[in-house]
């Protein structure tokens, strides 16, 4: 796997007329967590949405393993192996569990689908118990692990999380942070987390991004960002250790 998966150079996006995103750029690599931060409607999702395809693009490009992607339509970017779990509607919440991991692997073949719904029970076994239930049975964090299968059976390289743990209790957001962490570091996957818990997120990642009202101003290692006194108090409210 490429050291350098994704890189987004020198991006100015928005929607329409309304440009959010100024001049950002950042990558992120193979195996580690990339964790963007910032106070909101500082331009986090929009980034991600930029990514995806989900944008406008008035200046700048993003490179997947050095080949752009910049203006490509979103479900061409996705077969390119980036997946995308927004906040909100990243499942079907009217069909059952198989039934959304059948549409998610719609364009794989059988015996593929079959072996990575297998890899992904490995990381969520209680699914098991649920595929004939409708998701909209299921609890806040058993949605998240239907999401992330959804996600997985299409085998991805690059996986973005657009603030996992909403509106989860403390105990299930630590069981599925842990399990981003382990999408990165046992399963190789180039993972970027906007995360509404600063510390937590910064805790678990490799390398961050703050952006404040649409601008990158700190990139490097999550743990300088934390040791960063003044940037943590201003923008996460964060107290040093």
């Amino acid at each position: 796997m490429a050291d350098r998966t994704l890189q987004v150079e020198h991006i100015s996006a928005g929607f329409g007329k309304l440009q959010i995103l100024n001049e950002v750029s950042m990558e992120a690599r193979a195996g580690e967590i990339t964790v963007i931060v910032g106070p909101n409607g500082s331009g986090k999702s929009t980034l991600l949405k930029t990514i995806t395809g989900l944008t406008n693009i008035y200046q700048g490009k993003v490179t997947l393993n050095g080949r752009s992607i910049s203006g490509l339509p979103p479900h061409e970017i996705a077969r390119l192996g980036i997946a995308y779990l927004p906040q909100t509607e990243s499942t079907f919440t009217e069909l059952k569990v198989m039934e959304n991991f059948r549409m998610a692997g719609y364009s794989v073949s059988r015996r593929d689908f079959e072996e990575r719904l297998s890899e992904a029970f490995k990381l969520f076994p209680q699914l098991r118990s649920y595929l004939e239930s409708k998701v909209s049975s299921l609890s806040g964090g058993e949605r998240q692990m239907v999401a992330m299968t959804m996600a997985l059976v299409r085998k991805p390289s690059v996986i973005m999380f657009d603030e996992p743990t909403a509106n989860l209790a403390p105990k299930t957001a630590t069981q599925v942070l842990g399990t981003i962490s382990s999408l990165a570091k046992s399963v190789g996957l180039t993972v970027l987390l906007v995360e509404q818990n600063a510390r937590r997120a910064l805790e678990i990642g490799d390398r961050a991004y703050l952006l404040v009202s649409g601008k990158s101003v700190f990139s490097g290692a999550c743990r300088d960002l934390l040791e960063q006194k003044e940037l943590s108090r201003l923008y996460f409210g964060l107290r040093a250790s």
